[in-house]
């Protein structure tokens, strides 16, 4: 083992060395550490690594905890270890209970006191909802208001945790005083740490909790209890290791630590190299160390590594069942439900609870695996006790122990491979489809764990070379800050994504709607997230867009413009959202092609699917100047008729589709519609036209918007616009921004971080597009939303207004892509 972590593994990290020496990120509001899709995607959102439990993107605990042992001494470099909450209020998933409620009607103004008198109530048990509140009470009103009483028989005295789950608006009252007020729908039970406050709320005997729930649209839920925490002190004796170094790249993060004389470095790598199929489809993440002391003496050092069996679970109380073993030269670690409700979990705010979550490392001396209860795995590795407790429970933890032994000044190594196996992936069009790695139908997981750990320097390498072509592609574009910017977002973009091969052969890369509706392959998530995979890959692009193509062209959706889904991920089985987008998506559609078609400087995608693109650009010529009162998708700012900016996609859409007829040899179609798009170009300069601007809405002055979609006259050298117009909306937005950026329009003081990029691209002065993305940047570091990014936020103090984790930030490669197509 000794020659092989000098000849194989030290030279690998000495290329992540090396690499840092360029490199890249060190702030973000979330770090990436295992991302390859919306199920198998791990977080830290703290500045060390050892501040926080480590998180799905949805901010489900996925526990991650790392400890050294220098010696006698041990450091925690990973990782925060849960809380052990102890119900004072019971929520409904904990245990059932009753009280009373009114629905709609509103009470009187002291209806949240202790003392109101309640008894002409109804009486019922929680939770309260539509049909997922059973056993609960159905409610599917406006408005509810519950009075719950409880007892306490003493006063907590560890920290008070809130438990909730709301469906919308949601306020709060503990014995008559505002406990708190949360906005919105969460979808799913949220722990939040309460004030100190609310423990003087609290008293002896009987108490209240108080609820009003709104429910303005679609599903109801209200429910929520409070915890105390329990304090452990078996981890007194660990220190905390100081976190000296972070460094974010496109598919690595890296982490050093000091633990005593020791110093640790601990790399995250997801191998998204985009160029590569099959290693961008291979389930496997690698977490490495190396230490090496830095006082010239020689020290003992062990690792531990836990990994939470929530990785496979959806909710933390599902029973899960767990395997040790070994196979090919490793140990492996497997877990998965017990239950293995295959594709049965659909929805935004859910994680999955199929498949098989693997832990696996080299065999060799001082090598220990053992499974344990969740908040057992350190204190056995404390006492060096290492045999495994139950192989079936609930919050199982997967330990892995190893030995580094005697490490000097020259860096020793080990590593642990994680992956998942989901063994089903998708549901098209009723047909369930494997994960792209399972098309061999003799491949298996160990087998994929064994090649990845054969192949980890040569994967490595290719990390190494992917991380710095995208960061050196961005620095010469768009400078430091926005080469920054596109490091943050490489990893989110991809695997907010599944790769699947359709039953006719084809490639699927099919992208959720992450906490925006949790769709799966929405066509304007495809839209903004293109220019990543137009530059490093366009199969993929093509891969959003076939399946698009497919439901039309089976007859399965008969409408004369692009759908706007194909359901609610994981079942692609047609569109769900409730109203369709018309001359947002035909156009997403249409120019998306030509931008295929343009890369590639070959016609053969547009030939294929030609006559629905000439279905679709008949709507738009006819619907698409001066849209009708409809979404774009810029959907949560509400309907909008005369929308300039949605104009211009049908403008730029024509055009592209002229384009392509050119290519194609249609000469006469290529003329017809490039003088369309000339024509309806040179109709909007004259329409939209405010005076130092251009409006947001055809027939309202005074208004402005970002006009992100224009873009593509630039990127596919359509000419359309003269350069005049693109310096005066510049000139103006620059004119308009806000702290953390420029607002989407003037409705509303929030923005997109991907149409800012997109708006910044448009310009050719260099000073201008840093005016316009520095100001992106300082929100990608400064947000107080601790979360992977959220593309939508608030310009004035760089807070989250809704959505996370989401593909669009593919986006901010526009820049690149321009400069490319340039050339």
């Amino acid at each position: 083992m000794k020659s092989y972590v000098r000849k194989v593994l030290a030279p690998a990290f000495a290329g992540l060395v090396a690499l840092s020496a360029t490199a890249q990120v060190n702030q973000m509001p979330s770090f990436p550490l295992l991302t390859h899709t919306p199920y198998f995607s791990v977080w830290s959102g703290s500045d060390k690594l050892n501040e926080s439990v480590t998180r799905h993107w949805t901010n489900r605990e996925q526990s991650f905890l790392g400890v050294v042992k220098v010696d006698d001494q041990f450091y925690r470099f990973m990782g925060a270890p849960s809380a052990a909450l102890k119900a004072v209020v019971a929520a409904a998933d904990e245990k059932g209970y009753d009280c009373r409620y009114q629905i709609d009607a509103a009470p009187m103004a002291d209806w949240f006191m202790p003392g109101f008198n309640d008894k002409n109530w109804k009486s019922g048990a929680g939770a309260f909802g539509d049909d997922r509140a059973k056993p609960g009470t159905p409610w599917t009103g406006k408005n509810i208001y519950i009075r719950r009483t409880f007892n306490i028989t003493e006063l907590p005295k560890g920290r008070l945790f809130l438990r909730i789950h709301h469906d919308d608006d949601a306020v709060l009252f503990l014995n008559g005083q505002r406990l708190i007020r949360k906005g919105g729908a969460n979808g799913d039970y949220e722990t939040l740490l309460l004030p100190e406050e609310a423990r003087k709320m609290l008293k002896v005997g009987e108490n209240l909790l108080a609820i009003h729930c709104a429910n303005p649209q679609g599903g109801s839920w209200i429910d929520a209890g409070i915890s105390e925490e329990i304090v452990d002190n078996s981890l007194s004796n660990v220190l905390l290791a100081e976190q000296t170094n972070v460094n974010v790249s496109a598919t690595q993060t890296t982490y050093t630590f000091t633990a005593g004389a020791v110093e640790l470095t601990v790399n995250f790598c997801s191998p998204l190299v985009l160029n590569d199929l099959a290693l961008l489809t291979t389930p496997v993440s690698y977490i490495s160390y190396s230490a090496k002391a830095t006082d010239g003496k020689s020290h003992n050092v062990q690792v531990y590594q836990g990994i939470t069996t929530s990785l496979a679970v959806n909710m933390p109380g599902q029973e899960v069942a767990t395997t040790a073993y070994a196979k090919n030269g490793l140990k492996v670690l497997k877990a998965g439900t017990t239950e293995q409700a295959i594709l049965k979990r659909v929805g935004d705010n859910v994680r999955i609870d199929w498949g098989y979550a693997y832990v696996a490392t080299p065999e060799a001396a001082g090598v220990q695996q053992y499974v344990t209860e969740a908040n057992a795995g350190i204190p056995s590795f404390l006492n060096g006790q290492y045999s495994s407790g139950p192989a079936t429970g609930r919050n199982l933890m997967l330990n892995t122990v190893l030995s580094l032994g005697s490490v000097s000044a020259s860096a020793k190594t080990s590593r642990i491979l994680v992956g998942y196996d989901e063994e089903w992936a998708v549901q098209y069009f009723k047909t369930n489809l494997r994960p792209w790695w399972r098309n061999d139908p003799k491949a298996t997981m160990d087998n994929v764990l064994a090649q990845a750990n054969k192949n980890y320097s040569k994967v490595l390498a290719k990390c190494v070379a992917m991380d710095k072509t995208i960061y050196q592609d961005a620095l010469a574009a768009g400078g430091q800050s926005y080469a920054q910017l596109c490091a943050m977002a490489y990893r989110q973009t991809i695997s907010a994504h599944t790769v699947v091969k359709s039953p006719d052969g084809e490639l699927l890369f099919l992208s959720k709607e992450n906490f925006s509706n949790g769709c799966i392959n929405t066509v304007d998530v495809t839209y903004p997230s293109a220019p990543l995979y137009l530059l490093y890959n366009p199969e993929l692009l093509k891969g959003m867009l076939n399946g698009i193509f497919y439901y039309s062209e089976s007859g399965r959706w008969t409408k004369p413009f692009a759908a706007h889904d194909l359901g609610t991920y994981p079942l692609a089985n047609g569109q769900v959202y409730g109203e369709d987008m018309p001359v947002e998506e035909s156009g997403n559609m249409i120019i998306l092609t030509g931008a295929i078609v343009k890369v590639a400087n070959d016609p053969a995608y547009a030939r294929k699917h030609w006559k629905t693109l000439t279905t679709w650009v008949d709507y738009l010529a006819e619907a698409g100047f001066d849209p009708g009162n409809q979404l774009c998708t810029d959907d949560f700012a509400g309907h909008l008729a005369h929308n300039t900016n949605l104009s211009v996609k049908a403008i730029m859409a024509i055009g592209a589709y002229a384009q392509m007829a050119e290519k194609l040899g249609e000469k006469a179609t290529a003329a017809k519609y490039k003088a369309m798009a000339a024509e309806y170009a040179a109709n909007w300069m004259t329409k939209a036209d405010d005076g130092d601007h251009y409006s947001l809405v055809f027939d309202k002055k005074n208004t402005w918007s970002q006009k992100y979609n224009m873009v593509w006259d630039k990127v596919l050298k359509m000419d359309l616009y003269p350069q005049s117009v693109y310096d005066k909306e510049i000139r103006y937005y620059l004119g308009r921004q806000e702290a953390f950026g420029l607002p989407l329009d003037s409705r509303k003081t929030y923005s997109k971080s991907d149409w800012i990029l997109w708006t910044a691209a448009m310009t050719n002065n260099k000073a201008d597009f840093d005016a316009l993305v520095n100001p992106v940047f300082k929100y990608a570091i400064q947000t107080p939303s601790r979360v992977p990014m959220s593309d939508w936020y608030e310009t004035t103090d760089g807070r989250m207004v809704g959505f996370q984790a989401r593909s669009v930030v593919g986006g901010y490669w526009m820049k690149v892509l321009k400069d490319k197509m340039a050339k």
